[in-house]
């Protein structure tokens, strides 16, 4: 009997051994997905660092002016004025389309009073 206690003992400290040892890697393959994904996010925030830098250096405002001299012939771009703003009373709205009434129900309070007994 005591011989069969220290198998079964030995066969569960080794299921646990076996079953740790496959925890243990599958935590190191966890741990270097997760470094390679931190390594993408910081790839990714640099790309857009540089994005935004280009997009700044392209939207300088001498340079925006520059080409709208330099192509006004063919757009014909002028600077914004405060004349060129309107007021909202001064746009356009168009009409809202009336529905057509379905299903009416007439409703009367001439008799009211007198159908309740009052």
């Amino acid at each position: 009997m005591r011989g069969l206690f220290y198998v079964l003992s030995a066969l569960a400290v080794m299921g646990l051994a076996f079953w740790a040892y496959q925890e243990n890697y599958k935590t190191q393959s966890a741990i270097a997905d997760v470094r390679d994904l931190h390594q993408e996010i910081g790839a990714a925030h640099e790309r857009l660092r540089v994005l935004n830098a280009e997009w700044a250096y392209l939207n300088r405002p001498d340079r925006l002016a520059d080409l709208a001299d330099l192509n006004f012939d063919r757009l014909g771009l002028l600077p914004l004025m405060p004349e060129a703003f309107g007021s909202v009373d001064q746009v356009a709205f168009p009409q809202q389309p009336l529905l057509p009434i379905t299903n009416a129900i007439e409703l009367s309070s001439d008799n009211a009073g007198s159908e309740s007994g009052l």
